[in-house]
């Protein structure tokens, strides 16, 4: 008997210890507080701006206006969209009239890789949710808006409604029933994509975009 097989034959010999699973439910509930739509919003806004993150407070008609605002500071004039989606397709058809070029992601990426990866300086999502407690935007890519849409173009821009926003990730998952089944990719989004690797100093833009802006839309604004 080789040492393989002799450490797991004492590993299937070992006694089971039956123990309970634990309470996370209890848990979350005695450690975490419950907060109004406001008060998540903030603590939402305060945790991704410590990262780097732009947000912007915007009204659920006026997103649009501050999208065209952000675009013209940063001299951009180029904006990915996804025109199968409600929020793409208002901001390929306002934009456009403005004078802002915006392409949408309609054929494999085989196709256009080079333009993707060489002439896309920006691109615009919308987010499924966020979680307040660290500041993190949930995207579900899916065939209308693909995941390369929020990795590739230096500066990314998301739309959220910051009606949903959770707590805590534990909640997202309860009340979302993500035990029910999970797209292929699901993306958590706390920032800009960043790193330290080189000499511990921090770059931003090293494995996805350099900027990430928020235009959250808040019922009070």
């Amino acid at each position: 008997m080789s040492a393989r097989d002799r450490i797991l034959a004492r590993l299937n010999a070992a006694p089971v210890m039956n123990k309970p699973e634990p309470d996370v439910a209890a848990w979350f509930a005695e450690h975490r507080s419950e907060e109004t739509p406001a008060e998540k919003a903030a603590r939402f806004r305060h945790f991704i701006e410590l990262a780097h993150a732009e947000v912007y407070s915007v009204s659920r008609g006026g997103w649009l206006q501050k999208l065209w605002e952000v675009l013209s500071a940063k001299q951009i004039g180029k904006l990915l969209v996804a025109p199968g989606t409600s929020h793409g397709q208002r901001a390929q058809s306002e934009l456009s009239a403005l004078g802002i070029d915006c392409p949408s992601y309609a054929e494999p990426i085989e196709n256009w890789k080079e333009t993707m990866f060489h002439d896309i300086p920006a691109s615009f999502t919308a987010a499924r949710g966020a979680i307040a407690e660290t500041g993190t935007l949930i995207l579900w890519p899916d065939a209308d808006e693909p995941r390369l849409m929020s990795l590739v173009p230096p500066v990314h821009i998301v739309l959220l409604d910051a009606a949903n926003i959770y707590n805590t990730l534990y909640e997202t998952m309860q009340q979302e029933g993500w035990k029910n089944g999970l797209p292929t990719n699901s993306l958590l989004i706390s920032g800009p994509s960043k790193t330290a690797d080189i000499q511990q100093t921090l770059a931003y833009g090293a494995h996805g975009p350099k900027e990430l802006v928020v235009l959250m839309i808040e019922e009070n604004v």
